[in-house]
C-alpha cells in the first residue's frame, strides 16, 4: 500500500516549479522574434533558456514523484535563481525592479527553497 504524506509540499513545490518553467519557456519564445529578426546571438539564448525550462518542469515532476535527486537539483536551480537576482538588484543595470519581477524571481526561489528543504521536526 502507498503511503502518502499528509502536507502537500510536494504538490505545491511542483506547481511552483512549473510556474517557473511557463515564465522561463515564456521568455524562451518572445526572445524567437529578436533572432529572426536578424540578432542571431538571441537564438541560442531562446534555446537554452527554453531547455532550463524543459528542465526545471522534469525537476518539478521529479519533486512530484518524491524523488531526492529532484530536491538537490530544485535546491540548486533555486539558489543559482536567487544569486542571478541578488545580482541584478544590486548592479546598476536596466532590470526592472516592479512587484512582479520581485515576485517572480525572488519570493518564488524562496519559497521552493523553503518547502523542499528537509524539515521533519515542523512537519511531525
Amino acid at each position: 500500500m502507498i503511503k502518502a504524506e499528509s502536507s502537500g509540499r510536494a504538490e505545491t513545490v511542483f506547481v511552483l516549479l512549473f510556474m517557473q518553467s511557463l515564465f522561463w519557456l515564456i521568455a524562451g519564445i518572445s526572445a524567437i522574434p529578436f533572432a529572426l529578426a536578424g540578432e542571431v546571438f538571441m537564438a541560442p539564448l531562446a534555446l537554452v533558456t527554453m531547455l532550463f525550462a524543459l528542465l526545471t518542469c522534469l525537476v518539478g515532476i521529479g519533486v512530484l514523484w518524491r524523488r531526492r535527486w529532484a530536491r538537490g537539483i530544485a535546491m540548486a536551480i533555486e539558489a543559482v535563481c536567487l544569486f542571478g537576482s541578488a545580482a541584478l538588484l544590486l548592479l546598476p543595470l536596466g532590470f526592472n525592479r516592479g512587484p512582479v519581477s520581485l515576485m517572480v524571481n525572488v519570493v518564488l526561489p524562496v519559497a521552493v527553497l523553503l518547502l523542499v528543504r528537509k524539515s521533519d521536526a515542523v512537519s511531525a
